[in-house]
């Protein structure tokens, strides 16, 4: 049986794209931190959906956690058509507030966990007819966002590295996706530590993680290089390319100050 990988599955965007794929009958690998909401989410998809849904509790931000998925998924004898990286976080605010670790630790969820999933899985994926891996990056990847300057710059890397990865695998069975969401109803301004200014502003472009989940694995499945979700930040995406850089970073950073 195929299955697809979903990690930061236990909640959130994660959750809803294990549930949209479990609905059009894909067997799942669901991998967080949390084991007993991973044990809780894969029972009730399994339960739902009548598909084989199996957990694996890591933390993506340990130097080997990459390894760990792949090294289990090879001695379950899983066969992998889709992998999704949907694990990631932002931390705001001015760069010197945080410590050095915690940058290094949201660059190893948020990149290098990522890099090394793409490079373990590669050859198993290619074994499929059609298999698909699918990056969550984040509307932020199009400007630099003082505030969230890391986070904007590591969700750059994701949407490059997927735009070229894409095109090295285009004559492959492997498609490749990169999603762009927007503001979206999860954790990640708590985690972000966003403040009171920046939570009024994502609630008036809000999307459910039910529809970016939706739109994502429609995308996936149709083998789009790249979908920006929502109106709103569609519309940023232009401005972006459009307007000279220094007054859209202002403008993204004003949110944050």
């Amino acid at each position: 049986m195929a299955y697809a990988i979903v990690t930061g599955a236990s909640k959130g965007i994660g959750l809803a794209i294990a549930e949209e794929l479990a609905r059009r009958q894909y067997n799942l690998v669901l991998v967080a931190r949390s084991e007993p909401l991973l044990l809780q989410e894969s029972q009730r998809l399994a339960k739902t959906y009548g598909v084989d849904a199996t957990y694996l509790a890591v933390d993506l931000a340990e130097a080997n956690a990459a390894e760990q998925v792949y090294n289990w998924c090879i001695q379950q004898g899983f066969q992998i058509q889709m992998l999704v990286n949907n694990a990631g976080y932002g931390l705001s605010g001015p760069f010197e507030r945080h410590s050095l670790n915690q940058h290094l630790d949201m660059l190893r969820v948020n990149n290098e966990t990522l890099v090394k999933l793409c490079y373990l899985f590669l050859p198993l994926l290619r074994q499929q007819s059609k298999s698909y891996i699918l990056n969550i990056g984040s509307s932020a990847a199009y400007q630099a966002v003082p505030g969230l300057s890391l986070y904007a710059a590591s969700k750059a890397f994701v949407l490059q590295f997927s735009r070229g990865l894409r095109q090295e695998l285009k004559r492959t069975p492997v498609s490749v996706t990169c999603v762009c969401p927007g503001a979206t109803d999860t954790a990640f301004v708590t985690r972000a530590q966003i403040g009171e200014k920046g939570l009024k502003a994502a609630e008036r472009v809000n999307m459910t993680a039910t529809d970016v989940a939706r739109l994502s694995v429609d995308a996936t499945l149709a083998r789009k290089a790249e979908v920006v979700t929502g109106t709103v930040n569609k519309l940023g995406k232009l401005m972006a390319w459009l307007l000279p850089k220094g007054l859209v970073e202002q403008a993204a950073g004003s949110i944050y100050d």
